[in-house]
């Protein structure tokens, strides 16, 4: 799997936005932001999620005392990927007058 920065993921995001042309530019900016926030804490919620994870691997009162923050953790990424995929349904919705389908946006914001 290709591991993509976070700086080419909103280049590539923006890309696909700058070729809605007929949406408006508030619009695409506000669903960059939103893309580049959901990046942010996917990005944050992973950096704590694997540093819980050195801390309770093989220590069963750690596992305790920190499971319930792990769970928080990964809900934060579910919520952001959750964000991901209703921006990628609201540019299809968006794109049907531009000829762009839903596969080539999901293709373009996973990469």
């Amino acid at each position: 799997m290709n591991k993509t920065s976070t700086e080419d993921k909103i280049k590539d995001f923006s890309d696909l936005l700058d070729s809605l042309e007929n949406t408006e530019d508030k619009k695409k900016l506000l669903w960059k932001d939103a893309y580049k926030n959901a990046l942010d804490d996917r990005e944050t919620a992973s950096i704590l999620v694997d540093d819980l994870l050195l801390n309770i691997q093989g220590n069963l009162s750690n596992h305790q005392q920190f499971g319930t923050l792990m769970t928080k953790y990964l809900e934060r990424m579910s919520k952001s990927n959750d964000q991901i995929l209703k921006l990628a349904e609201l540019i299809s919705k968006e794109s049907t007058e531009n000829v762009i389908s839903a596969d080539d946006i999901f293709e373009e914001i996973q990469q």
